[in-house]
């Protein structure tokens, strides 16, 4: 298996990961990448896996934030309407 069909791979399971689990790894790698913990070659592959991470949770906030919206406005217009 070639480096972009593993690469492509670990995006699509980082995509279907929970938000929290999503941050505590998020929040493992900063420590590593801080600790300067490893070679090189791991340090670069923990930063893309770190970036990817930030990309989900940033897809996962937009939906949230968009689904509060709906359900606020929804609310509103059912109150507006009584």
């Amino acid at each position: 298996m070639g480096k972009s069909a593993k690469l492509d791979e670990g995006v699509r399971a980082e995509e279907n990961i929970q938000f929290e689990a999503a941050m505590q790894k998020l929040s493992d790698i900063v420590g590593k990448l801080e600790g300067a913990e490893g070679s090189l070659d791991e340090m670069i592959r923990l930063y893309e896996e770190g970036m990817t991470l930030v990309k989900t949770c940033e897809r996962q906030l937009d939906a949230y934030e968009a689904t509060i919206t709906k359900l606020s406005d929804a609310a509103e217009a059912k109150t507006d309407a009584e």
